[in-house]
């Protein structure tokens, strides 16, 4: 239902090296300049998550939002910083933006 590859997994472990671990929310980010995309941020698991352990972090989803996007993919390399594909298909471009310090990117199918 969730791929996260080793390059995503190897940036997520080097953000939490001074930090304590939490779990990671994969949500769309509905607004902002460039419409809506995928975002990952700091989040608490709720009644409505799907949890998912993928080496050694936890990721939350929300199941109705995973049962209209899955299978979603996180992907990380240097120059784009971290790039998701799903099944949703969004019109806009690629955008790039900050959150809770871990750089993403708008959604590729």
């Amino acid at each position: 239902m969730i791929e996260i590859t080793k390059s995503a997994t190897d940036k997520i472990a080097e953000y939490f090296r001074s930090k304590d671990v939490k779990p990671i929310r994969i949500f769309l980010n509905a607004g902002g300049l460039g419409g809506p995309s995928l975002a990952i941020s700091l989040d608490e698991l709720k009644d409505t998550d799907t949890l998912f352990d993928v080496d050694g972090f936890q990721y939350i989803v929300d199941k109705d939002f995973l049962s209209k996007a899955q299978p979603i993919k996180v992907d990380y390399n240097e120059r784009s910083g971290f790039q998701f594909g799903c099944s949703l298909e969004f019109e806009e471009g690629c955008i790039a933006s900050e959150i809770c310090g871990l750089t993403h990117t708008k959604s590729q199918s």
